[in-house]
């Protein structure tokens, strides 16, 4: 015997508007961050990876994971950024059989100059107050909560 899922009902005009709106925010921020990339001659996804690598130097199978794609398609990007001087990469100090990315000095302020100028993030929030932007990163971070 098959258990039939549960009814999900229909969401309200509201939630409707609030999926819109957070996807209107998506979409802005994909722009603003790929226009940012493009003015360092990287893609978005180059631009992403040197972000995350800008923080820690991490193995390839976890950039994949994180980056949420084949781990082949992290190689090809990690080679690019690492012909121009931006990624390199180095021995795991815990497992010398594991190669870890590692954003160069050059890469982390390229990073940095990225993460800067992305306009849309910072523009509409600067209008927010400090207790308007404490309550939105609040209700932001319950929504990422994993389900009770």
């Amino acid at each position: 015997m098959t258990a039939t899922p549960p009814k999900t009902r229909r969401p309200d005009a509201l939630t409707l508007e609030v999926v819109e709106l957070i996807g209107e925010v998506v979409a802005r921020f994909h722009a603003d961050y790929e226009e940012a990339a493009a003015a360092h001659a990287l893609t978005g996804a180059q631009a992403r990876l040197l972000s995350l690598l800008s923080l820690e130097p991490l193995p390839m199978r976890r950039l994949a994971q994180r980056l949420k794609c084949e781990p082949s398609n992290v190689t090809g990007i990690v080679d690019r950024l690492e012909a121009r001087g931006l990624v390199e990469r180095r021995p795991d100090p815990a497992d010398r059989r594991v190669k870890l990315a590692a954003a160069t000095g050059e890469g982390r302020q390229v990073a940095r100059e990225i993460r800067d100028s992305l306009r849309f993030a910072r523009e509409p929030l600067a209008g927010l107050s400090e207790g308007e932007r404490e309550a939105l990163r609040g209700l932001l971070r319950r929504m990422l909560e994993p389900p009770v």
